[in-house]
């Protein structure tokens, strides 16, 4: 099944595929401080917010759940929920934001979105969703994109995601992001679905064939760039998720592979440098060193010294009043 083109409403004036590499968003990583860190690495690489509920965005310290760095950008906001107008307004508040994208979240499959009625069960109502990316489009000029599985619990014939597509992308959404894992509601932890239902990246490639209009980017497994230049043979983009966040450095090259950048990476002792002043600034308003260096622990994965390296930044990150000096030590410490 093919999309009739003709169908689709107007959508938003910002250019959609311009990224063939983006880090997912990932709970209780994908923070501020991660994103800054990882732009310390790479530079062109599509970033995203942790998932935001849509209550928070408009209820909560905006501010503090939403802010970012200019450094960060290109930056994509996550956002979970199922009220359209609700979703608008969060478009809007993205959009005054200075973020660059709105992303839907269609595929958690955590209980606490199952009890608010997002995440990867809505993808049972391919119509709510068409409405709440309809309502965003109309609210933005930012793109317009949604995160979503292959398939939930026994909806999960390569039938029934065409047919989810379908709908939405008749709403005017012209990206899809697509784990190429089905998820179950229940049985499994998150965690689990993470890993136990087997990928199907097939189902994604025969997507982007049926879809050829549509930007199609593919994650689930994937822990090198070899793996995201095969990929990009067959859809427009990657997502690289937990292998991100357990080997940072593997991006060091991915703005000269994947983007044609004409540079040399940076080292991993200069990506620790670069963050320095990041790391002063922070800690003199009163963030504790260890909300940023918990995500640089595992930069010198595989590298001599990086057991010293994480110990030392474990062992003394989340003392009182410690700075980059602690950073500073616990580099001497590798090669």
């Amino acid at each position: 099944m093919k999309l009739d083109e003709s169908t689709i409403l107007t959508t938003s004036k910002s250019p959609i595929g311009a990224y063939p590499l983006s880090i997912a968003p990932m709970m209780d990583r994908t923070d501020r401080h991660f994103r800054y860190f990882m732009r310390q690495i790479t530079k062109r690489t599509l970033l995203y917010t942790e998932m935001i509920t849509s209550a928070a965005i408009i209820h909560g310290d905006c501010q503090r759940l939403l802010g970012f760095s200019p450094e960060e950008k290109p930056l994509s906001l996550q956002v979970g929920g199922d009220n359209p107008l609700h979703l608008a307004e969060c478009a809007r508040i993205a959009e005054d934001m200075g973020y660059d994208e709105i992303n839907l979240n269609v595929g958690c499959p955590s209980s606490r979105v199952q009890d608010g009625n997002f995440g990867a069960c809505l993808m049972m109502q391919p119509g709510k969703v068409a409405k709440c990316v309809e309502a965003m489009i109309k609210a933005t000029s930012l793109p317009v994109t949604v995160k979503h599985r292959i398939g939930v619990d026994e909806c999960d014939r390569y039938e029934d995601m065409v047919n989810f597509v379908n709908i939405v992308a008749q709403s005017g959404c012209q990206s899809f992001t697509v784990h190429a894992r089905k998820a179950w509601l229940q049985g499994l932890s998150p965690k689990e679905n993470r890993h136990i239902p087997p990928l199907r990246y097939g189902d994604v490639h025969r997507l982007k064939q049926d879809f050829p209009h549509l930007f199609i980017e593919i994650n689930g497994g994937f822990t090198s760039l070899e793996q995201v230049q095969q990929q990009l043979q067959f859809v427009d983009g990657v997502m690289i998720g937990r292998a991100a966040y357990d080997n940072p450095y593997l991006f060091a090259n991915s703005d000269r592979i994947i983007y044609g950048e004409d540079i040399i990476p940076p080292t991993r002792h200069q990506v620790v440098e670069a963050m320095y002043p990041y790391i002063d600034y922070w800690t003199s308003q009163g963030l504790k060193l260890n909300k940023i260096t918990r995500h640089m622990l595992q930069l010198f994965a595989g590298q001599p010294g990086t057991k010293a390296w994480k110990r030392l930044l474990t062992e003394n990150s989340c003392r009182v009043g410690a700075t980059s000096e602690v950073v500073r030590a616990a580099l001497g410490r590798v090669n």
